[in-house]
């Protein structure tokens, strides 16, 4: 690691700052250009930490750069994880406030529900066995950085640009999720279609990628949580008063409403 805690402490806050007062502030790696991914990820946990001390519980993890598609469109070949609390979820047809809102996007995701803990390198049978549900979501993401422009480091220091996300009805974990086609709706216009199968080939690799990823930080995915599997269509951007829905095959329709004057 390159920064000491006081550092890590304070960069955290002026990311929980912009986030809570939806102003976009200059890439962390500017003025720190020698912060590394161990940096970013106790940046992140710091973050984390900020929640919990509001009384926010963390409600599981999402995946992130995990599609061609969302690799393309933000140029970058990494695997990320971010950590969702639970006050970022949103009821399914509830309405995302956009006064705070940076950059905000959506993309079409898969989800799970885990029955029992993961950590650490797992088989495809460990981790579909701890799968208790699946369920189709949409995840909103919103960079805290200007012009929405990062690298990998910035953006895992910034949870992943994790904002929100939407859960649908849950589904057995028994189902067969690997290529379910999925379509993105904003205000009943196609904008997006996808497949399942983008997510690193198949969803379940998103999990086994979770698992692994919190083993390096010294952390397991626990029972009751979420995890976000990673996007299946590219990002698309949010504007006030719309309507966004997706549908995904097998697993039923979900969506919000976004209302509200972005900062």
């Amino acid at each position: 690691m390159a920064i000491d805690a006081t550092t890590i402490r304070a960069v955290a806050r002026r990311l929980d700052d912009a986030a809570r007062q939806g102003q976009a502030i200059e890439q962390v790696t500017v003025q720190m250009p020698e912060l590394d991914l161990d940096d970013a990820y106790a940046i992140q946990a710091q973050l984390a930490a900020l929640r919990i001390a509001r009384g926010e519980r963390i409600a599981g993890v999402k995946m992130g750069f995990t599609s061609r598609a969302k690799m393309r469109q933000m140029g970058v070949s990494d695997l990320i994880w971010g950590r969702l609390g639970a006050g970022m979820e949103l009821p399914d047809g509830a309405v995302f406030d956009m006064s705070t809102a940076i950059h905000p996007r959506v993309e079409t995701e898969l989800a799970f529900i885990l029955r029992r803990p993961l950590c650490g390198p797992v088989s495809t049978t460990e981790a579909r066995n701890a799968i208790e549900a699946v369920l189709p979501a949409l995840e909103i993401i919103d960079s805290r950085y200007r012009d929405f422009r990062f690298n990998v480091v910035d953006v895992v220091a910034d949870n992943a640009s994790a904002r929100g996300f939407v859960l649908g009805e849950p589904a057995s974990a028994r189902m067969d999720f690997s290529n379910l086609g999925m379509v993105l709706h904003l205000d009943g216009q196609v904008v997006q279609t996808g497949s399942s199968a983008a997510i690193l080939g198949h969803p379940l690799r998103g999990l086994m990628e979770a698992a692994r990823l919190a083993g390096e930080r010294g952390a397991r995915l626990e029972a009751g949580e979420i995890v976000l599997a990673g996007a299946a269509t590219a990002a698309v951007a949010l504007r006030p008063g719309c309507h966004v829905s997706a549908t995904v095959q097998s697993l039923g329709r979900l969506g919000f409403t976004t209302t509200g004057e972005r900062s």
